[in-house]
């Protein structure tokens, strides 16, 4: 007698690992939520522990205080907030709205009670023992896998209950920065999640890649401590409210007076390394045709740059921008930030790097690539600044190249495509956790029909 196959299904789910859950009840959420958003805030507070992975603008900040102020009520004690520069202020300009405490701190003589909002910058001047919870806006922070900040954050918390991640790219191009999150939540250790579902790149020194095997395994179990979502469509909730104006990307040629010189055979083919002195000698050129296409718009831009020779070369082509740049003091790149974000300034010019995350620039519908790096994540970030939910208008993003530097565009390409593909993964996993179409073990068909070695049948 053939055994029932549900329990041999049972059998391999009761091996899946599966976090445990440190959260509680809901008791009540603001109103004014979204349907998604109030399924991923009520998913983090009943896990206590989780990470929230939505793209721009589907309300990660608000799930992040509601999480806050729901832990912070649990345990009793004042709950942090970590995020990225001069985005306090809009966190807690959006806190006021839905009628939850918060505050900007510096230090710890800053702290009461609610939910504390602190740059990264200021972790060293907190005490971590005075909070009950933390959540880590634009936690892709986290990704450097050895890295003095990420050990910082995930020692300085490990003995949290509360625990949350919140981005819109967790692991833009290395499913292994998967693995910093988890670790920082307590769900699993790094070195683990590896050793389970990951295997030794052969084609690239250092790395891992997924197990074709365990890839659907890897993702249920992302999907039990986290939710994904380029869309609300993506969990199952309308997303008609969250379509996107359309984005163009318009390229241009910055021509150079001299030939570029490379050490390689040709400037085309030049490696990373000689990518930044060829970036030198077409510095000028490119600076000058983004400064005719800054002047050229009506309205507010931002020239992206990627080094500090980039933006010294375009505020001699722009005087009349306002720069932010990494070396000024927090409280000047805050108020410049600001101004730009209320309309006072015209032109921006800064660093993905610098202002590329976090900020709400939907004022904004162009944007200038005077220099570009070969961070996907930086540059998704940058274009997302303007190009987010709650954005009207058409977004245009020129994008300034010289010869020589196409490698960039190809690698960011790649690591586009990789981000794709994971994402699309990832909200298969969601759709599975949340008892959707693909929730089930497939009936296997077999479609191939194959033809017998002649000695078979002798």
């Amino acid at each position: 007698m053939s055994e029932d196959p549900r329990s041999y299904e049972a059998f391999l789910a009761s091996k899946r690992p599966r976090p445990q859950s440190y959260g509680v009840p809901v008791d009540r959420l603001p109103e004014g939520l979204f349907e998604h958003q109030a399924h991923c805030a009520a998913f983090a507070i009943e896990r206590g522990r989780a990470g929230i992975f939505l793209d721009t603008g589907l309300g990660k900040t608000l799930i992040e205080l509601v999480f806050l102020d729901a832990a912070a009520r649990a345990t009793g004690r004042p709950a942090l907030l970590l995020c990225p520069l001069a985005v306090a202020w809009q966190i807690v300009r959006e806190a006021e709205r839905f009628g939850i405490e918060a505050r900007v701190i510096r230090e710890q003589a800053d702290a009461g009670p609610g939910v504390n909002v602190c740059n990264y910058d200021r972790l060293g001047k907190l005490d971590p023992e005075a909070f009950g919870a933390v959540a880590l806006d634009e936690a892709s922070i986290l990704k450097s896998f050895t890295g003095k900040t990420t050990r910082a954050l995930i020692e300085a918390f490990a003995g949290y209950r509360f625990r949350l991640t919140a981005t819109a790219t967790p692991a833009p191009n290395d499913h292994m920065e998967l693995g910093q999150q988890s670790e920082f939540l307590g769900v699993m250790d790094s070195n683990e999640m590896l050793m389970r579902w990951f295997i030794t790149d052969q084609t690239q020194m250092g790395r891992y890649r997924l197990k074709g095997h365990g890839e659907r395994d890897f993702y249920d179990w992302m999907a039990s401590w986290s939710r994904m979502a380029e869309s609300p469509e993506d969990l199952g909730f309308d997303g008609s409210r969250f379509k996107l104006p359309p984005l163009e990307i318009v390229y241009h040629r910055a021509e150079t007076a001299a030939p570029i010189v490379t050490e390689g055979l040709f400037a085309s083919s030049a490696s990373a390394t000689e990518i930044h002195d060829i970036k030198r000698q077409t510095n000028e050129a490119r600076a000058a045709l983004a400064g005719e296409l800054a002047m050229a718009e009506p309205g507010p831009v931002i020239v992206w740059a990627d080094t500090d020779y980039e933006t010294d070369a375009l505020r001699k082509e722009l005087p009349q921008a306002v720069e932010v740049r990494g070396s000024q003091p927090i409280e000047r790149k805050e108020e410049l930030l600001q101004a730009f974000a209320d309309g006072e300034v015209r032109i921006l010019i800064t660093k993905p790097v610098v202002a590329g995350y976090g900020l709400n620039f939907q004022h904004c519908a162009r944007m200038i690539y005077a220099g570009r790096t070969f961070s996907y994540e930086q540059y998704y970030q940058s274009v997302r600044r303007c190009w987010r939910f709650g954005q009207t208008r058409p977004v245009k993003a020129h994008i300034i190249t010289a010869e020589g530097e196409t490698q960039v565009a190809h690698v960011i390409d790649r690591k586009s495509d990789d981000h794709k593909r994971m994402k699309r993964a990832m909200c298969e996993a969601m759709r599975r956790s949340m008892g959707g179409s693909d929730s089930t073990l497939r009936e296997y068909v077999p479609t191939y029909k194959g033809r017998l070695p002649s000695w078979f049948n002798a």
